[in-house]
């Protein structure tokens, strides 16, 4: 299903669930007055470990919001969800943004913002706690939360690759 960078190949028999996460109106000013259009940064996901991210440009809110679904299904990843919080702790930059991903026990709950909530729900992650620095802008977040998310490795990928047995993993 996934490649080697946990890119998904086919989204045939996903069922995948759009979030929006922000919506932008952009102004150009021209000979005959303002003309307006809108941009949608998108959040799809199954709320299973897969989630991608689209940018939809278009005269119209709703047409945005469509090109930007369909974009984020062009971009989808796989993430390893152990036991409903990710396996460990990550951070990762993207423009201004930082972010920081730490496991949580279960009944935590998914502790972020915004623009990260999206993703980190959208990934069907429901306990995790999550911190961002840096620049708010949701576009830069929504980036840095899916290569922190991209980055994650599954408690057996991890295990096959120190040659030990996934209990092991976790004694330390």
């Amino acid at each position: 299903m996934a490649n080697k960078n946990n890119r998904v190949k086919t989204t045939n028999d996903l069922d995948l669930k759009d979030r929006l996460v922000a919506i932008n109106r952009v102004t150009k000013v021209t000979k005959g007055g303002r003309t307006f259009t809108f941009a949608a940064i998108v959040v799809v996901g199954n709320e299973n470990g897969i989630v991608g991210w689209g940018l939809g440009k278009a005269n119209e809110v709703q047409a945005a919001i469509a090109k930007g679904v369909e974009a984020a299904k062009k971009n989808l990843i796989e993430v390893p969800v152990h036991k409903g919080t990710i396996p460990h702790e990550q951070a990762a930059k993207f423009g201004g943004s930082r972010v920081i991903l730490k496991p949580a026990s279960t009944g935590t709950g998914v502790k972020a913002g915004g623009a990260m909530r999206a993703v980190l729900e959208s990934v069907g992650i429901s306990d995790v706690l999550a911190k961002s620095k840096g620049s708010s802008n949701p576009h830069n977040l929504v980036k840095a939360t899916i290569a922190a998310l991209g980055e994650m490795r599954s408690p057996a990928r991890v295990a096959q690759h120190r040659g030990v047995s996934v209990e092991k993993v976790f004694k330390g």
